[in-house]
């Protein structure tokens, strides 16, 4: 067992050395430090505190209004986060990554459930055989 934990731990070491793990830490420390999207990230969590607070009321006392006027504010600030720069490049890096992270998962599944790990053939599995159709 002692052998497994230490390939795990390296290859730990190997994703926290590997290019896209770096790409994403370096976007998150960018976005992060964007004033303007930390701004931004404010005022949507600020929005989206008040939308449930409304929410939240008994039906008879929300302010349907309100409530849809909130949404859609909440949705405007939301488009505008997604559409900043260091937030469209943190997404772009953390996909990547997590496809890799995803396949690394995958194949330790496949081979815990007997499966030959060469098998594997990356299309974005999600390492949740029972639903796939693709590996095997």
């Amino acid at each position: 067992m002692e052998a497994l934990l230490e390939l795990a731990k390296d290859l730990g070491h190997e994703i926290q050395r590997d290019p896209r793990f770096i790409r994403t830490q370096m976007a998150q420390a960018a976005a992060d430090e964007d004033k303007e999207l930390q701004d931004m990230i404010g005022e949507f969590n600020l929005k989206r505190m008040a939308l449930n607070a409304e929410a939240s009321k008994e039906e008879a006392e929300q302010d349907k209004e309100k409530v849809m006027q909130l949404n859609a504010e909440l949705r405007e600030v939301y488009a505008r986060v997604m559409a900043n720069e260091s937030m469209a490049e943190y997404q772009a890096a953390k996909t990547e990554l997590d496809t890799v992270i995803n396949g690394i998962g995958a194949i330790i599944n496949m081979a815990a459930q007997g499966l030959n790990p060469d098998d594997y053939e990356e299309h974005n599995c999600s390492g949740n055989c029972s639903s796939c159709g693709g590996c095997h």
